[in-house]
């Protein structure tokens, strides 16, 4: 503790309202701030005031501690040379950057949003192939027919059964296409692309039609992906159920689609008052440091 009296009747000032349990939770906010830097109006200011104590509190000797208001962490700094305002607007009227329930939200609807890019690449890709494959169908068989009775020829000679070898299988599967088969193919990969990229797009800024049109999408993927499992057991398979079962359920239970634990309202309800947590502080304890806030 410092040895100062007014540091010392500072450093004891803390509210009890809007705290966090530090002890046993994930915090994405430190996670944040370590990457974009803390958010500390009061660090920007010229003149801090009683009512302001907390955002911020000057003491004696030309220290200031000004608090983040994404991760809550009290830092010390010194008044700014060049003050960008004069003081701090009410606490009201404070830009309080995405915190608490509504960050880890962000953060969980993003890695979603990552996962549809992805999707989005793997259905670019082949509908590029398939495409290509159509445009230059022809040549493509032909080039079949040249290398099909050497690659026969080549297995027989190593003891393979040329006709029930998974490469001559394929090979015959080429020369069986069709071109109107190839567009159907192509436009569903094409159509699969442009729904998840509008789905990670929507993720990413946080529209809620992109939440239903995720969850609603993944639920008619489910079935074809249990029945894809119970022909055959594969861990990407599995991984892929897993999943987006998991991305079902976080969608429909905390964000609470379909109205489910009331809906849209409920998450209106659950966010926090910008002065109740930043209001000035009304409860004295002693001993605790502005960096335990």
């Amino acid at each position: 503790m410092p040895d100062d009296p007014h540091d010392r009747r500072f450093l004891r000032a803390r509210r009890h309202t809007g705290r966090r349990d530090r002890s046993t939770r994930w915090e994405p906010e430190t996670l944040v701030c370590g990457l974009k830097g803390h958010v500390t109006p009061g660090a920007h200011v010229a003149r801090i005031t009683p009512r302001d104590a907390g955002i911020a509190v000057e003491l004696p000797g030309g220290r200031r501690f000004v608090r983040c208001l994404r991760c809550d962490s009290w830092l010390d700094v010194a008044p700014p040379q060049h003050p960008e305002a004069e003081r701090l607007p009410p606490v009201e009227h404070l830009q309080v950057p995405v915190r608490d329930e509504a960050l880890r939200d962000l953060i969980v609807l993003r890695l979603i949003a990552l996962d549809r890019a992805v999707h989005v690449v793997v259905f670019s890709v082949i509908a590029g192939a398939v495409l290509f494959l159509y445009a230059h169908l022809a040549a493509v068989r032909r080039g079949v027919a040249v290398v099909l009775p050497g690659v026969e020829r080549a297995l027989r000679s190593v003891g393979f059964d040329a006709a029930h070898s998974p490469v001559t299988r394929e090979l015959h599967n080429v020369e069986r296409l069709h071109g109107r088969g190839l567009l159907v193919i192509g436009g569903v990969a094409i159509a699969y692309a442009v729904l998840e990229a509008a789905e990670g797009v929507g993720l990413w800024m946080q529209r809620r039609w992109a939440e239903y049109l995720t969850a609603v999408a993944t639920a008619g993927f489910v079935p074809f992906e249990i029945k894809e499992l119970l022909d055959r057991v594969t861990a990407l398979r599995v991984a892929a159920l897993v999943i987006n079962l998991a991305i079902l359920v976080y969608l429909v239970w905390a964000k609470r689609l379909f109205g489910i634990r009331g809906g849209a309202a409920a998450l209106e309800h659950r966010r926090r008052d910008p002065r109740e947590l930043f209001g000035p502080p009304h409860t004295v304890i002693e001993g605790r440091a502005p960096s335990s806030l």
